[in-house]
This record gives C-alpha cells, sequence and structure tokens, in this order.
C-alpha cells in the first residue's frame, strides 16, 4: 500500500505507543483552504516529497520511504524540513553536520542529555543512518519498509553509505580530542 502523504501529522499513537499511519488521500476528497494549498502538492506536503515524486506526480513504495526518512530526521534534529534556504533541505543539512563532524548539533534539544557512551546514543546515530538511507537520491537504493523495521530493531545494519555520512563511522563527542 502507498500513503502518498507521509508527515509528522498523519502519525497517530495508540495506548501502548503503537505509532499508525492515518489520512489515507482523505484530504484530497475535501476543498484545500488557501493555507493548506500553499503547503501541499498534489503528491504530498512540501517537504516531505520525494524528488521523483515532485518531478512526475506519482507517489510509489520508495517515495513513501523517502517520506519516511524525512520524518526520522526531523524527530532526531527537531528541525522542520521546509526551515531551510532553496538551496539546502534537512538531508543535506544532516551530511553537512557529519562532513563537518558535528553531530551533537544534530540532536534534538530534548535528546541533549544523551549520553555519549550510551545505548541510546547508538540508537541516535542508527535512526540517523536510517533516516539517510531513506532519503537516497535514488529511489532503487532507498531501504523496503521491512528492511527499515529490521535495522530500526538492530537486526540488521544495512547497506553501508559514505563513511563522511555515516554518523556511525564518526567517533562520539566523548572519542573526539579537545582542540584549545
Amino acid at each position: 500500500m502507498v500513503h502518498g502523504d507521509i508527515k509528522p501529522q498523519n502519525v497517530l499513537f495508540d495506548a501502548d505507543f503503537e505509532a499508525h499511519l492515518s489520512d489515507f488521500g482523505l484530504d484530497r476528497l475535501t476543498t484545500a483552504t488557501a493555507a493548506e494549498a500553499s503547503s501541499s502538492t498534489s503528491v504530498g506536503t512540501l517537504g516531505y516529497v520525494s524528488p521523483e515524486a515532485v518531478l512526475t506526480g506519482e507517489v510509489t513504495k520508495e517515495s513513501d520511504v523517502y517520506s519516511f526518512g524525512i520524518v526520522l530526521l526531523e524527530l532526531l534534529t527537531g528541525k522542520r524540513p521546509v526551515m531551510f534556504s532553496e538551496d539546502e533541505d534537512i538531508v543535506k543539512w544532516v551530511k553537512k553536520q557529519l562532513q563537518r563532524g558535528q553531530i551533537t548539533e544534530l540532536l534534538e534539544p530534548g535528546l541533549l542529555e544523551l549520553d555519549p557512551e550510551s545505548s541510546e546514543w547508538e540508537e541516535f546515530l542508527l535512526g540517523v543512518k536510517v533516516g539517510l538511507l531513506c532519503t537516497a537520491p535514488d529511489p532503487l537504493d532507498r531501504p523496503t519498509m521491512s528492511d527499515i523495521v529490521f535495522m530500526l530493531e538492530g537486526c540488521r545494519v544495512g547497506p553501508d553509505i559514505p563513511s563522511s555520512a555515516d554518523p556511525t563511522s564518526q567517533p562520539s563527542p566523548a572519542q573526539q580530542p579537545e582542540t584549545f
């Protein structure tokens, strides 16, 4: 099944905090207000739509994976995908921080207390890695949702991504040498 508009507002939690997707195209049946029309496209919400869906106007499983990756990066960094300039998006920003070795700049403010030696830190880095894999420019390079579940459950790491963009190849802040 293809959703076509995965974004945080469409993720609902039940009493057991299990996530469920909502809004399977029901918005297409109603008339959009001017504000809604400016933040949506025919294939989804700006900032969450995959590049190929913008070009073709078609949503696919791969474009949903891209949108999921954007949501994951947004949750981990606290940055909305539409808060960047025209030349930069959340994916480019995350990669730039990793290339500069500024991993702590990626942390959502509520996560700033993460201990770089903790398992939570490793889970954060895994989440960033999965988010980047999901947002690969080529849709064929993106993992399937089944692969994503396995990766996030820690069953498998997934394909390698370039070391400069791979947060797991970067030393934690506790391991980085001090500079004066």
